[in-house]
């Protein structure tokens, strides 16, 4: 604790543990925890939200599907030529 806080507690004539007690009743009280539902109960909540939930149309799903594909076989050949390239280098460069 530093001087300025000793003198501001000095003029207001309270003690740190005052200032502790003060703490504790400031401090919001703690939610009580809900109770666990059953499994029964979690799936028809899980239904419900899926129902919610705004699918994509075959062409649409379709349309997704092949962007995949295509970044992912683009980002493989991409890092497949960057591990070739360094690998090459790497071997001529030790004299393998």
């Amino acid at each position: 604790m530093n001087r300025q806080a000793k003198r501001m507690m000095q003029k207001q004539k309270t003690t740190p543990q005052d200032r502790v007690e003060q703490a504790r009743q400031r401090r919001a009280p703690t939610p009580e925890r809900r109770s666990r539902v059953g499994a029964r109960e979690f799936l028809k909540e899980v239904r419900a939200e899926l129902r919610k939930v705004q699918w994509p149309s075959q062409r649409e799903l379709i349309g997704y599907t092949g962007v995949v594909v295509v970044s992912v076989v683009v980002l493989t050949s991409y890092v497949f030529g960057l591990d070739l390239l360094f690998s090459k280098s790497l071997l001529r460069l030790l004299g393998g």
